[in-house]
């Protein structure tokens, strides 16, 4: 049973309760072990087998099995420990956020890194062939079990289960605003169990936004023992000063009880922030935004080879589509229609066609019935009568996008970014807004993969200008993967 002292402003605890979460998170993580070393065994021993030609006795570069077998058992055993070593089973990481997939792309890609420059040091007689074939299917392996596994866990945070409790600190608006944002994020896993205000703002029996307040910050430490909560979190505010932060870190020590401060800058993503002592004072570095440069060309080059490879693959379905748009109502197969690009450059954007041939004669029409007398931000009718029937499904499952990979194959288009939008909607942008128009337009992008159409233009533009100013090529392809889920699931699509 917990017994907590209050002695000197510290705590003793004795036989100390585990943190709500603590139970949860090492049976996921166990889970998530076991998964992890079933994808690396498997991916070793496709690249044994694949390297081993068992009809001969040999490998295909003349060297003995046995000794690819150790390498196989070797390596195995040094990526789950490397997994390991960058906590990817962190319970602060898992379920939410891209930090999760990162920390498992960072250990394998160094690895492999390592391996390769020990083998040329050493001269091993490694055969490229394997790691070739090692690397990238155990990565695809553990990313898509991790995606698995972080479904399975959703669902269990959406019905209550597999969340841990923490305590808010700081001035009533500021704790009320980070509750306020907590409880908008189930998946992160944290249920708000109580908040702690200065000493002049505690009131008996006071609730905000339904959470008790516990008493002052001062008594924060002993009140997240006692509700068993598993973080305490520190809201940007000008009363909790430093020495009251590392006093109540002082306070935590040996609870099990993780201590996070909150920053006051929205939208701004690990990249971008660097942490630098400076006489003993951390300093935070904000870079600024940058739109140019070794990235965007690595970009643009993984665009080029990546659309180039899905339309070679979808050809079929592309003709399929261009064969049922063509029969089912008179008019061109493509639509065309200038958009404005990056730098305010225009382009023509090109769609499959899922309107009748005279729906730009309609447009008036359609906007008085739906009761507006011109184009907004992010404009779309759900009810347009000038859509086809072909053209509805096609919408519905954002197909009719798919001839804008045309568009990233001649370099007017990325696959992830902003939407592209016409003039009448970039007349109304705002500063912030016109950022948008720093990089390329994307085929896809962060705000259709939060709601698209069903979004509020404020918070899609929100969306875009946080992608534009903190993109990373492993955040596209979380994007890219999330697209696919999103055009299945045909959600705010119309």
């Amino acid at each position: 049973m917990t017994q907590v002292h209050h002695d000197h402003d510290t705590i003793v605890t004795s036989g100390a309760r585990r943190p709500a979460g603590a139970s949860w998170a090492s049976s996921y993580a166990s889970r998530i072990a076991v998964s992890d070393a079933v994808c690396v065994v498997f991916a070793m021993v496709v690249a044994y087998v694949v390297r081993f030609d068992p009809s001969r006795g040999t490998v295909v570069a003349g060297d003995f099995a046995p000794s690819y077998l150790s390498l196989s058992v070797g390596l195995a055993v040094a990526w789950l420990v490397a997994l390991a070593v960058v906590r990817s089973r962190d319970r602060r990481v898992v379920g939410a956020g891209p930090g999760e997939y990162q920390r498992v792309f960072t250990a394998t890609w160094r690895l492999f890194a390592l391996v390769a420059i020990a083998a040329y040091m050493l001269k091993m007689q490694i055969g490229r062939g394997y790691l070739a074939i090692a690397a990238p299917l155990g990565l695809a392996l553990l990313l898509t079990g991790r995606a698995a596994w972080r479904r399975w866990l959703r669902r269990m945070r959406d019905q209550g289960e597999f969340r841990s409790g923490i305590v808010v600190i700081g001035h009533r608006a500021k704790a009320a605003r980070l509750i306020e944002e907590l409880n908008h994020a189930p998946h992160s896993g944290y249920t708000v169990v109580g908040v702690c205000v200065p000493e002049g703002e505690v009131a008996p029996n006071e609730r905000i936004h339904g959470v008790p307040v516990l008493g002052s910050m001062n008594d924060a430490a002993h009140a997240a023992v006692d509700v068993g909560a598993a973080a305490v979190a520190v809201s940007g505010s000008d009363a909790v000063t430093s020495e009251a932060v590392r006093q109540l870190g002082w306070d935590l020590e040996g609870t099990g009880i993780d201590l996070a401060l909150t920053l006051a800058l929205l939208d701004v993503a690990g990249p971008r922030v660097m942490l630098s002592p400076v006489n003993d004072l951390p300093l935070m570095y904000v870079d600024e935004p940058r739109f140019s440069g070794g990235r965007y060309v690595l970009k643009s080059a993984f665009d080029w080879v990546t659309a180039l490879a899905i339309t070679v693959v979808i050809s079929p379905l592309l003709i399929t589509i261009a064969v049922l748009v063509k029969a089912t109502s008179p008019g061109p197969v493509f639509y065309r229609q200038e958009r404005v690009g990056k730098d305010g450059r225009h382009f023509g954007m090109v769609k499959f066609r899922s309107m009748r041939r005279d729906a730009h004669s309609m447009l008036e029409a359609v906007l008085a019935a739906e009761g507006a007398d011109s184009l907004g931000l992010f404009y779309k009718p759900k009810n347009d009568p000038r859509v086809t029937k072909v053209g509805r499904v096609l919408r519905r499952y954002s197909l009719d996008e798919l001839p804008q990979l045309l568009n990233v194959l001649n370099g007017t288009m990325s696959l992830v970014g902003p939407r592209p939008q016409i003039d009448a909607e970039v007349a109304l942008y705002d500063r912030r807004a016109s950022r948008r128009l720093l990089v390329k337009p994307g085929l896809t992008g962060l705000w259709q993969v939060s709601g698209r159409s069903d979004l509020p233009p404020d918070e899609a533009i929100r969306l875009d200008v946080r992608y534009v100013e903190n993109w990373t090529l492993f955040g596209d392809l979380l994007i890219m993967a999330r697209t696919v889920k999103a055009m299945f699931a045909a959600e705010g699509a119309y």
